[in-house]
C-alpha cells in the first residue's frame, strides 16, 4: 500500500493531501500545542497548502531553533507547502533558503525579547518573480513603542537587524499606524510630518500609510483644543512633496 506521503503528487485535491501530510508529519511533536493548516485546491491535480505550528507558552528559544531547523528541511522537500511557526506571540514563515531563515529566526528574537512589542506576524511574499521578499506586521503596546519599533526596524545594528527583501512594513499601536513607503523603504516625510506637530501638540492619533496616487498619506488628529490650522501647517511644511496627502484634523471637529 501506498503512504500519504507518496499520494499527495497524484491526489484530485492536492492541496487537501499537502494539508494532511503536514498534520500528519508533525503530529505528537513535542512542545506543539495546536497544528492549523490552509488548503488551497487551485485545479484538479495541483494546489498548495500552509501549516503553522503553534508551540506551546514557555517553549525555549532553543527548542524553538531546533524546531525552525526541522521545518526548513520540511519546506524545502515540500516545495507547495508553506511551513510557519507561532511562538511567544510572534508568527513567522520558514523558508529553504538557510540564510533567510537564519535572519527570520534572529529577528524573532529580537521581537520576543523587546516588551514594547505584543505580537507579530513574518511572512514570506514572493512578488513579481522576486522571491527574496517578507511582509511584517507588529503590534506594539502604544504608540510611542509602535514610532520606536518601526523606526528601529530600519536602523541597521540597532535593536532589531532589518531583514533583506522586506516589501512592506506595518507597525500599529493605540493611536498610531506607520507603514513604508512604495519604495519600500523608510516613509521619511510622512514620519516628519508627524513629528513636527508631535512635538508642539498632543496627538491623539496618527496614521502615516500608503498612497496610491502620493506614494504616502498622513492623517493625524490632534487633542481638542490644539490649534488645527497651525498644526497642519506645521506638518506641510515638514513634508512639502506630500502636498494634500497630509491631513490634520482636531478630535472636537464633527
Amino acid at each position: 500500500m501506498l503512504g500519504l506521503h507518496s499520494l499527495t503528487g497524484c491526489a484530485i485535491d492536492k492541496g487537501t493531501a499537502l494539508a494532511a501530510d503536514f498534520e500528519e508529519n508533525w503530529a505528537g511533536t513535542p512542545d506543539v500545542a495546536k497544528i492549523h493548516t490552509t488548503k488551497n485546491n487551485t485545479l484538479p491535480f495541483k494546489g498548495t497548502s500552509t501549516g503553522t505550528l503553534i508551540l506551546k507558552d514557555g517553549t525555549s528559544a532553543d527548542r524553538v531553533t531546533k524546531l525552525v531547523g526541522e521545518m526548513r528541511e520540511f519546506v524545502a522537500r515540500h516545495d507547495k507547502t508553506t511551513g510557519r511557526i507561532a511562538a511567544d506571540g510572534i508568527t513567522f514563515t520558514v523558508v529553504a533558503d538557510e540564510r533567510r531563515t537564519g535572519e527570520v529566526l534572529a529577528l524573532w528574537r529580537s521581537l520576543t525579547a523587546d516588551d514594547r512589542v505584543s505580537d507579530a506576524d513574518i511572512n514570506d511574499a514572493p512578488w513579481k518573480g522576486a522571491t527574496d521578499r517578507w511582509r511584517i506586521e507588529v503590534t506594539a503596546v502604544d504608540a510611542t513603542g509602535a514610532f520606536t519599533v518601526f523606526k528601529d526596524m530600519y536602523a541597521k545594528g540597532d535593536r532589531h537587524r532589518p531583514l533583506a527583501g522586506v516589501m512592506v512594513l506595518r507597525v500599529r499601536g493605540p493611536g498610531l499606524f506607520v507603514e513604508s513607503d512604495f519604495n519600500d523603504g523608510f516613509p521619511a516625510e510622512a514620519i516628519a510630518a508627524y513629528e513636527a506637530v508631535l512635538a508642539q501638540y498632543p496627538v491623539v492619533g496618527a496614521t502615516l500609510r500608503r498612497d496610491a496616487m502620493s506614494g504616502s498619506a498622513v492623517s493625524i488628529v490632534v487633542a481638542k483644543g490644539v490649534d488645527r490650522d497651525r498644526a497642519g501647517e506645521l506638518a506641510r511644511r515638514a513634508a512639502p512633496n506630500l502636498g494634500a496627502a497630509v491631513q490634520v484634523t482636531s478630535a472636537n471637529a464633527d
